[in-house]
């Protein structure tokens, strides 16, 4: 059997989609069409069902993936091997959010990069979940970081910690908002405070007042920027109130340069998942850095 064409199916099985393989691939969808025709003619069996959007793959097309998926994963390991055989350390190639990444799992993995024969070369990147999940699928990423547990059985997940969420502001807002105010008449306190978050759809606020008030924000967002990191600055800068990890904002809040408007008997919780391909953790370089990352999160929960 063609292993081009094994990899080309193991490709659209995880990318879902004969276009988002293509791009992957660099290849045109007619040549990945024309590809996994021809593995189906050689099976005699369909692998996937075509639907409006995207495939979902067959029993059989399933049973493939799970059989072949590791091998042609172990393939490109020898490869990358050979690319770096001047080299006495592999790359790991590491994906998740920006601020947790930075702040917790890069610090936890560069400990490794140091060590005299048994380190590697590390690389990261940024994304959301889904864009995260995709390219760990894809066979871009070695090891995701993700805050959404993958589905299927091509992709392992562990739940590495969780994060406490915590609405802050700095002590003028609180003074303005008022002592016990939030305590006493839940979100209604909040509903003239300008709100910074990292997205138009306030996700961070939304899940706050979903959890905590049992209802939806009101007031738009006033300060709008991508990164937790900004949004501490903003709210320390005195811009309004925000929703962040605790760990993100604890220094902050140890020196008073914001505080907490409320504290709930049940804290917003969001957990992140360490994730790796099905069987990629046969792999010395991914494993010591799974391995160094769980045991760097018992001090994280």
């Amino acid at each position: 059997m063609d292993l081009a064409l094994l990899r080309t199916f193991v490709t659209v099985h995880r990318a879902g989609s004969f276009t988002r393989a293509a791009a992957l691939l660099g290849l045109s969808q007619p040549a990945v069409t024309s590809q996994i025709r021809t593995l189906e003619r050689q099976l005699g069996r369909p692998l996937f069902l075509r639907q409006a959007r995207g495939v979902t793959p067959t029993t059989i097309g399933d049973e493939l993936a799970h059989k072949a998926a590791p091998h042609l994963d172990a393939l490109v390991e020898i490869a990358e091997a050979g690319l770096e055989e001047d080299s006495s350390l592999r790359t790991l190639h590491l994906a998740g959010p920006p601020e947790f990444t930075a702040e917790r799992a890069l610090p936890a993995l560069t400990e490794l990069t140091g060590e005299d024969g048994q380190g590697f070369a590390l690389r990261a990147s940024f994304g959301t979940a889904e864009e995260t999940l995709e390219g760990l699928a894809a066979g871009h990423h070695d090891l995701a970081i993700s805050t959404v547990r993958p589905r299927g059985a091509l992709l392992s997940a562990t739940a590495l910690c969780d994060e406490e969420h915590v609405l802050v502001a700095t002590p003028r807002w609180a003074e303005r908002i008022g002592s016990g105010t939030v305590r006493r008449t839940g979100a209604s306190a909040l509903e003239q405070a300008p709100v910074i978050e990292v997205h138009e759809s306030l996700p961070f606020v939304s899940r706050y007042w979903a959890s905590v008030f049992d209802s939806r924000p009101v007031t738009p967002g006033t300060v709008i920027v991508p990164d937790l990191r900004a949004v501490l600055a903003c709210a320390v800068a005195g811009a309004g109130l925000a929703v962040l990890p605790r760990y993100l904002c604890a220094a902050a809040l140890e020196r008073g340069d914001v505080i907490t408007l409320h504290e709930p008997t049940v804290p917003p919780l969001r957990t992140y998942f360490l994730v790796v391909r099905t069987g990629t953790l046969a792999m010395p370089h991914i494993a010591r850095a799974y391995e160094r990352l769980q045991q760097a999160a018992t001090d994280w929960c």
